[in-house]
This record gives structure tokens, sequence and C-alpha cells, in this order.
């Protein structure tokens, strides 16, 4: 079964093109780096991926599930960690996890095992009764991954995970996420500007003013290879 499959997905804002023609497939346990500079698109493909935004324009689907027929299918096998935070700095970090779980009809003793396991396998288990508002950039970045993670899905969408957060703490992050992908078989796809997030193996998708440029393997020479494609500046 696919992970994500996005098919001929197109956008506008009024005369504005966000996304023309975009196609790309992540297998399960594949780890994808989406890459574009600022205005490439890849907020707008999020907002379409999340259901944020619809188009008839292509095709998106989900684990084997139609975004446009069926949405409720498709959006329960995704789970996400957005741009901005959305916790609440006045609850722990239990209460935020279990109150998420409760969103998606996940209760009682089962979600307290879930919350337990999630916030574990990303080494947050000691921050469970702490306010979220005492915790650091990075274990809000850890909490939240353990939080798109309860409902247990099979794709994890990140975008731009790591604004903000120092360069151990970027790494330490991008390392979880790459052993959900290869030991729990999570589809994933990280939406970021720096390409030294990316490993040589992974699959890379350069987006640029609303086109795909590249879709293949990172390779290690990513980095000139995005400048040159994208005509940023190093």
């Amino acid at each position: 079964m696919t992970g994500l499959r996005v098919e001929s997905v197109g956008f506008s804002y009024g005369a504005k093109r966000a996304l023309d023609g975009v196609s790309f497939v992540v297998p399960p346990g594949r780890f994808c780096a989406l890459l574009g500079p600022n205005g490439a698109g890849k907020s707008t493909l999020f907002a379409l991926l999340t259901r944020l935004f619809t188009t008839r324009e292509g095709r998106i689907e989900v684990a084997g599930h139609d975004m446009a027929g069926s949405p409720r299918a498709a959006l329960a096998r995704i789970g996400v960690v957005f741009q901005q935070p959305t916790l609440d700095l006045d609850l722990t970090v239990r209460r935020n996890l279990l109150y998420f779980a409760a969103l998606h009809g996940i209760s009682g003793r089962e979600a307290e095992t879930r919350a337990a396991a999630a916030l574990d396998r990303l080494g947050m288990a000691e921050r469970a009764p702490e306010k979220v508002r005492n915790l650091n950039g990075g274990h809000r970045r850890r909490m939240e991954i353990a939080r798109a993670l309860l409902h247990r899905p099979s794709v994890l969408l990140l975008d731009e995970p790591t604004v903000g957060l120092d360069a151990a703490t970027r790494a330490a992050i991008n390392d979880h996420v790459h052993r959900l992908a290869a030991e729990d078989g999570l589809t994933v796809l990280w939406a970021t500007h720096l390409t030294d997030e990316v490993r040589a193996d992974d699959q890379a998708v350069i987006l640029h003013k609303g086109r795909i440029l590249v879709d293949g393997p990172a390779g290690a020479d990513l980095t000139d290879r995005f400048l040159t494609l994208t005509g940023e500046m190093a």
C-alpha cells in the first residue's frame, strides 16, 4: 500500500499560481524531504495534505484513501506537526496528550498507555507531569511529535519542525524521526529549506515556484543541486 501519493495537484490564490502539476509518491518506511526556499509552495501543499485547503486539481491519496472522496479516512491516517506550535501551555505534557487522544476517540487506560509509550519513545517520559510552558523549544517539539503519533497514523507530516532550534536539538529531532520511518514503517514527509537535515539515502523532492524540480535520492551533492536549481545563495 502506498503511504502518500500526490498526483498532478494544482492550486491558485486568485491569479497567483501556488502549485502547478505537483506529483510524487512516498512509500511506507521512507523519509522524504520536501525542500524549497520560502515561497516555493511547501505550506500550500501541507494545507492541501491536511485539508485546510481543498482543490479540484489533481488527487491526494493517504494510505490508500482518497482525500477528496474519503477525507475522514485519509485524515485519520495522518499525524501532523505544524510549523507554529499548537500546545496548551498551561496544561501538563500528559494532559495535552490525553486531550488530543480524546479528540481521536481514545480515552481511559488506552489513552494513558499510548501517551506513555509515545513520550518514552521520544525520551520525554520524565517530562509528563511538567507544564508545557516550562519546556524548552526542543522538548516542545518532541512532545508535538509524540502527540502526532498517539492515534497510530501511517503518514507523519512535519512542516519546518526545527525552526528556531539550535543545531544539536535539530539533529536530535531529525534522528528521532528518521528512526520512526526506519523502525516503525512510517511514511514521513519533512518540509524544510535546510539541506543539512537530509541524508544522502533519503528521498528528496525539490519544490520551486510551485513545481517539482527533483524527485529522487538526495545524494551527497544535494546542497549544490538545491542551490543551483533554485537560484538560492549559499
